[in-house]
């Protein structure tokens, strides 16, 4: 199933095609594939080249690790992730390598990796799905996570699914139309609100 972005300027048809998609196939990734995608999110920008980025991941391939890692995905997140064919967790290094002070653009940097990992795998005909709703706490203590990291985000990877695999409330999600605020509600000149000139 495809929904592109019904974008109002002209854009990357990458940026246009990718979206946070429920139905995932019944259909392993590869090691190579994978490997691509993390080299995608390897050669992200970052602040002082820091690369605060770490990824821990799991696949069906694994089910002990897999179970352990959806163990740390929230009850109402289950029943999606759960036919993704790769689990991840994002986390970020709070502090930098460089001097240890706090780096406050360490969650900004995750993301950067991130996008430029969904869209190398958009690319590849996969799909991705970025989740909050993860559980922080046991994430941490599962994985030995220590305190100078602080896992972002979970992740849900793999090849595009029909919606009729989705149980009827989720399937209804999957098929409504994709929606955005428009660019005149975010963009401003010379103070906060002003909408800037040129929209």
């Amino acid at each position: 199933m495809e929904k592109p972005a019904k974008n109002q300027y002209p854009i990357n048809e990458l940026l246009k095609q990718r979206w946070s998609s429920l139905a995932f196939a019944d259909k392993m990734v590869s090691s190579e594939v994978l490997l691509s995608l993390l080299e995608a999110a390897r050669w992200s920008p970052s602040c002082f080249n820091e690369q605060p980025w770490s990824f821990i991941i799991a696949t069906k391939e694994n089910p002990t690790e897999y179970d352990r890692l959806f163990s740390c995905i929230v009850e109402g997140n289950q029943p999606w992730a759960g036919l993704a064919p790769v689990l991840m967790l994002s986390i970020a290094k709070l502090s930098f390598d460089r001097n240890n002070q706090p780096n406050r653009h360490a969650f900004h940097d995750v993301g950067l990796a991130v996008a430029s990992l969904t869209f190398q795998a958009t690319e590849m005909g996969l799909r991705v799905h970025q989740m909050g709703g993860f559980d922080v706490d046991k994430a941490r203590e599962l994985y030995k996570i220590s305190a100078e990291y602080e896992p972002v985000a979970a992740i849900a990877i793999g090849y595009p699914g029909e919606p009729d695999i989705l149980p009827e409330s989720l399937r209804e999600r999957e098929l409504s139309p994709r929606s955005r605020k428009p660019i005149n509600s975010f963009v401003f000149t010379g103070e906060w609100g002003q909408t800037a000139s040129f929209i």
